[in-house]
């Protein structure tokens, strides 16, 4: 009865994929499995699955966001430069300055989502360039080595909320951004199943007519949709600047089909309504796994692309087939 129950979720079968993708690579190479390369996988790939929680957030009420790149180094590489150019050098000024920075971006999106009704793709897509050409006309394009960075970045980068030394004395931990994703997965988790904003995302992306008439402020849901998600861009820009130590203000533009391509492989249907974090997760997972991986099966890295494209096409079809099959559905009981 519950194994029957288990199998009606996409959830399952993702899982399931995951584990029998990983046993491939781990009998291709022994490396693949030790806890080193696991501890640093879970350390880069922590980034990305905040940032397909914004993602995951708007598709599920409907739209595709594909700015949260550009809203993330915009905001990691202003924090930056405010930190060397005032002399703080804090990482909690940093968080601060990044996250006030994804919020008010991600508002821009709301307004023209939500008041001009601009489609969420154009929007997203106009503001993505907008957000990035003003920084590197105002801002500037200059990058940062490491030994330039404020130490504060460096610091956060090697903090481990556990710490062990492998067998020939190489110090190795747990990196505390695991903690950051697991707080941000479960307040985004409350806020889903608790509140009327949760409520209102899946009902806006159901039928967003039906839950205008249910008595749900369309607006305030839109903007607490596209403010969050810029606040989860900002956290993740200034994570993301830790972990390579290195701020270019021409990074993650261009990455972020692969973070839309990990929420709908996690389940998530690309005309809202649907999806878990779970699912979500799943998806990161497998993405992060294929695309860091693909070398050790004999692949190119051009595969990449290819598979993050297929993962899209297939998602979109599969709605549409689904669509197709309700409305079918829908004619017949009419009749």
């Amino acid at each position: 009865m519950n194994i029957k129950k288990l199998f009606n979720h996409n959830e399952t079968y993702l899982a399931l994929v995951l584990i029998v993708f990983c046993t491939a690579l781990t009998i291709a190479s022994p490396v693949f499995l030790t806890l080193d390369n696991f501890t640093v996988m879970i350390k880069t790939t922590c980034g990305t699955a905040i940032l397909a929680i914004g993602v995951f957030i708007v598709l599920l009420s409907g739209g595709t966001d594909v700015s949260c790149t550009a809203v993330a180094i915009c905001s990691e590489y202003i924090a930056t430069r405010f930190l060397l150019a005032t002399g703080i050098d804090n990482i909690f000024v940093a968080f601060g300055v990044a996250i006030a920075l994804g919020i008010f971006m991600g508002a821009i999106n709301a307004v023209f989502v939500s008041i001009f009704k601009i489609p969420v793709l154009i929007a997203t897509l106009g503001t993505a360039s907008l957000f990035h050409g003003a920084m590197a006309e105002f801002v500037g394009t200059k990058s940062y080595n490491v030994g330039d960075l404020p130490q504060c970045f460096k610091d956060f980068g090697t903090m481990n909320v556990l710490s062990w030394s492998l067998p020939d004395g190489t110090p190795q931990g747990l990196s505390v951004f695991i903690i950051i994703l697991i707080a941000l997965i479960l307040l985004t988790w409350f806020i889903l199943r608790f509140t009327m904003i949760g409520r209102g995302i899946y009902a806006l992306g159901g039928n967003p007519e039906a839950a205008k008439r249910a008595g749900f402020n369309l607006h305030k849901i839109q903007f607490f949709i596209y403010c969050y998600a810029g606040f989860l861009a900002g956290i993740m820009g200034i994570m993301h600047i830790s972990l390579i130590v290195y701020a270019n203000p021409m990074y993650l533009i261009g990455t972020e089909l692969a973070v839309i391509a990990a929420v709908v492989l996690g389940g998530t249907r690309i005309t809202g309504g649907t999806g878990t974090l779970t699912g979500t997760m799943l998806g990161v997972a497998m993405i992060m796994v294929l695309q860091k991986n693909l070398v050790l099966i004999g692949l190119s890295s051009y595969w990449q692309d290819f598979f993050v494209g297929l993962i899209i096409v297939i998602g979109v079809t599969i709605t549409n087939v689904q669509n197709k099959i309700k409305a079918m559905r829908g004619m017949g009981g009419v009749r």
